[in-house]
C-alpha cells in the first residue's frame, strides 16, 4: 500500500511538473533536499561543524583583544578611531559565512557527487538539476547563516557593533554565504579527485589572509589593491565591515549587486553541469 501510493504520488508530480516551463530542470521540491541534510546532519560528526563557529571566535579573542592591545585603535573607512577587535570582527563574521557555506558545498558535494552517488539516485526521481543546486545551496546557506547568528551573539555583547545598521550585517553575511555556496558547488561539479579539491583551500587562505581582514587593503600597492578588491571575500568584509561600523554609502549597493551576480552564475553553471553529468 506504502510503495503504491509514493509511485501515485510520484507520477502525479511528473504529470503536473510536465506542464511546465522548466519542467526538465526544476519540479519545485528543492525543499526535500534541505530535509535530507537535515537528518542526515543529526547523524554528523557535531565537532567538525561546531570548529566552524570557533574557530573565528578564537581568532577574535587571540588578535582582536590579544594582539590588539598593542595595536591600539585603528581608522574605519571614514577616518574615525576604533578598536582593533572592533575593526576585525566584521571581517571574521563574514569570514565564518563564507566557512561554513563553503564546507558543504564543496566537500559534502565532492563526496556525494563520487562516493555516495547522491545525485545519480536523486536525479533518476521526478527532482530536477536546479532542485539539487538550490536545495544544496540552501543547506550550505543555512549552516553559513547559523554560523554569522552564533558570532554575532558574542560580538554584539562584548561592544563591537558600533552601528544600529549592525543588525543588517546578518542578513549580509548570509547573502555572502548564498554566494560562496553557489560558486563553491558549481566548482566543485568539476573537481574529479582529493588532490583538485584541495585547490580550494589553497585559494583560501590566502584570500582570508589578504582581504582586509587584520589590515586595511591600501598598505598595499595600488596595483595589488586592485586585486584583492575583486576578490569576493573582500567585497564581503567591506559590506559586513560598513555595516557594522555604520559606515553607509553607495558603495554598500556595489557589494550587493556583487554577491547577487555570484548567485545567479554559481546557481545558472551548477544546474547545467549536474544535468550534463547525470541526466545524458
Amino acid at each position: 500500500m506504502i510503495t503504491q501510493a509514493l509511485i501515485t504520488q510520484a507520477v502525479a508530480i511528473a504529470e503536473k511538473r510536465a506542464k511546465r516551463p522548466g519542467a526538465s530542470v526544476y519540479s519545485g521540491r528543492a525543499i526535500t533536499m534541505i530535509e535530507r541534510s537535515l537528518y542526515a546532519a543529526k547523524s554528523s560528526n557535531w565537532l567538525i561543524i561546531i570548529s566552524g563557529f570557533v574557530e573565528p571566535v578564537l581568532y577574535l579573542m587571540a588578535f582582536g583583544f590579544g594582539i590588539g592591545q598593542l595595536i591600539g585603535d585603528i581608522q574605519d573607512g571614514s577616518g574615525n578611531p576604533v578598536s582593533y577587535a572592533a575593526y576585525i570582527a566584521p571581517a571574521l563574521l563574514a569570514t565564518s559565512a563564507m566557512n561554513g557555506a563553503l564546507y558543504d558545498a564543496t566537500w559534502n558535494v565532492f563526496f556525494k557527487m563520487h562516493f555516495s552517488k547522491v545525485y545519480q539516485v536523486m536525479l533518476s526521481s521526478s527532482l530536477g538539476p536546479m532542485d539539487v543546486a538550490l536545495g544544496e545551496i540552501s543547506w550550505a546557506l543555512i549552516r553559513g547563516a547559523t554560523y554569522s547568528v552564533g558570532f554575532m551573539a558574542i560580538a554584539w555583547p562584548l561592544g563591537l557593533v558600533t552601528s544600529a545598521w549592525g543588525l543588517l550585517a546578518i542578513p549580509a553575511a548570509t547573502l555572502i554565504a548564498f554566494g560562496f555556496a553557489s560558486i563553491g558547488m558549481a566548482i566543485t561539479s568539476y573537481m574529479k579527485n582529493f588532490q583538485q579539491m584541495n585547490w580550494v583551500n589553497f585559494f583560501l587562505l590566502p584570500m582570508f589572509l589578504f582581504s582586509g581582514t587584520f589590515f586595511p587593503v591600501s598598505v598595499y600597492p595600488e596595483w595589488i589593491q586592485v586585486i584583492v578588491k575583486a576578490l569576493p571575500l573582500c567585497q564581503g568584509v567591506d559590506l559586513v565591515r560598513s555595516l557594522m561600523l555604520g559606515i553607509i554609502d553607495i558603495s554598500v549597493l556595489g557589494h550587493i549587486a556583487y554577491f547577487v551576480v555570484m548567485i545567479v552564475l554559481g546557481l545558472s553553471f551548477t544546474t547545467v553541469r549536474l544535468k550534463a553529468l547525470f541526466m545524458r
